[in-house]
């Protein structure tokens, strides 16, 4: 390992010639420094560089000029990436996040890895930071091929215990001394909390394990289960964020009837430099890669596992889509949303949630009678997965496409739900949908004044 004092004796064209194959960490692991060097160096052309959600100040990585030079293959896109994806200076890597690891082994082989680390400890180990998901099975390709590693040691950077790699997996290392970006947290309104209220009261029991992710719902959640007494909960989740350390501290979560004693993630976020420092060295939580925290038969083996996720929409079949809004338009990313939404279903106990608001903040609905033509969706209708929207929860099970129409209909707004209703009822498609009406309430559908 070569300790540099500039980045251009790391990051330029000797290092990285024509035709390299570059793995970034992203979230708040992303090398800024690094990839601010990769922009500005226009020696450094002809590559292609993979990125799981760019943060922080990454100079114009993204321009036209450097999108000329760099082919960026974005697995999950962001604020940085959004505009350069969607008027082609960059292009969507659909990819599950469980099965990262699984494609950079196999098929992408990367040459090239840029890191954000922590360390070292006594034994010569460095912490990936706040991000694993492929990073490790990044670093192992590229020195199976000879390639190298470039690190940043940012002094913010908390030492995540967990997943590490040895001091001698690294070629260059640069000292840097940034804060890490934050999450903000969104303080819930009342349709954020009727929905939280809804998933906890009707699911949330001690003993169940969790996923969840960052945004208002999330954060109703964790103050939902508060409220409700819940003593005894486990997590194992992509993303742990400053929702989920609250019930750490609170001792709710106690691992107790998993296999460690510990929370699992494969990425960190926090929303202050105190949500930072609290990671550090805490064996309250560990990192993995991504082929082991979102691995669907791990997931399978979770008591209870429940999966809370969002979406940019849903159909009156149950598609999901939560990464694009139409065919060619992406807005974020396949993510690990299908990992945990099949994985939960699997799970002894286990119930798959979508959380949503029923309407965008413009006013339009989310519940709409057809998904866009030639969208992704990240569930499909046959995915036995719980809808729940503020004014109710839609779970699918054991019911016809029909059945599936009518309850869904009932998440959407009052006004919207009477044009879907009248739709459904009058389309000759739709086999006697009148049946899916089991009294006041359709079958599969309990309203927010049936919750208790």
């Amino acid at each position: 390992m070569k300790v540099v004092q500039r980045i251009e004796e790391a990051v330029n064209s000797l290092n990285i010639p024509d035709g390299s194959v570059i793995y970034t960490a992203g979230n708040a692991a992303t090398p800024q420094v690094i990839l601010r060097q990769l922009a500005s160096d226009t020696e450094i052309k002809n590559v292609s560089l993979l990125s799981v959600l760019l943060l922080g100040n990454i100079g114009d990585l993204f321009g036209k000029e450097t999108c000329k030079r760099i082919t960026h293959r974005v697995i999950f896109n962001g604020p940085h990436s959004r505009e350069a994806m969607n008027t082609g200076g960059a292009s969507y890597q659909l990819i599950h996040l469980s099965d990262i690891p699984r494609q950079l082994k196999s098929y992408i082989k990367p040459t090239v890895v840029f890191l954000s680390v922590a360390g070292p400890d006594n034994g010569g180990n460095f912490s990936f930071g706040t991000t694993v998901e492929g990073c490790k099975a990044a670093v192992e390709v590229a020195k199976s091929q000879g390639g190298i590693v470039i690190a940043e040691r940012n002094a913010k950077m908390p030492f995540v215990l967990g997943t590490t790699l040895h001091k001698s997996e690294i070629d260059f290392l640069i000292d840097t001394d940034y804060q890490l970006p934050i999450s903000p947290v969104h303080e819930p309104d009342d349709r954020a909390r009727r929905i939280a209220h809804i998933i906890t009261e009707l699911f949330v029991t001690d003993g169940c394990t969790l996923q969840y992710g960052i945004g208002e719902v999330p954060e109703a959640v964790t103050e939902a289960i508060i409220e409700k007494g819940i003593k005894d909960i486990g997590i194992q989740t992509e993303l742990f964020a400053d929702a989920m350390r609250k019930l750490v501290e609170k001792g709710i979560v106690t691992n107790k009837h998993l296999d460690f004693r510990f929370s699992v993630g494969t990425i960190f976020l926090a929303n202050d430099k105190y949500g930072y420092d609290w990671m550090n060295f805490n064996s309250s939580i560990q990192s993995r890669p991504s082929d082991f925290t979102n691995h669907i038969p791990n997931i399978a083996k979770l008591p209870k596992m429940l999966a809370i996720n969002s979406a940019l929409g849903v159909d009156l079949h149950g598609n999901i889509w939560a990464d694009s809004l139409n065919a060619t338009s992406i807005y974020s990313g396949i993510g690990g949303q299908s990992d945990f939404l099949r994985g939960s279903y699997l799970s002894n106990g286990g119930v798959p949630i979508i959380a949503m608001k029923s309407t965008t903040s413009k006013g339009g609905s989310k519940i709409m009678m057809k998904s866009p033509e030639g969208i992704t969706t990240t569930a499909i209708a046959a995915d036995p997965v719980v809808i729940v929207t503020e004014h109710g929860a839609f779970n699918p099970r054991g019911l016809n496409i029909a059945e599936h129409a009518v309850g869904i209909a009932y998440l959407a707004q009052p006004e919207c739900r009477e044009r879907l209703l009248k739709y459904i009822y009058d389309s000759k498609e739709y086999h006697k949908p009148q049946q899916a009406l089991n009294g006041r309430s359709p079958k599969g559908f309990t309203s927010f004044d049936e919750v208790k």
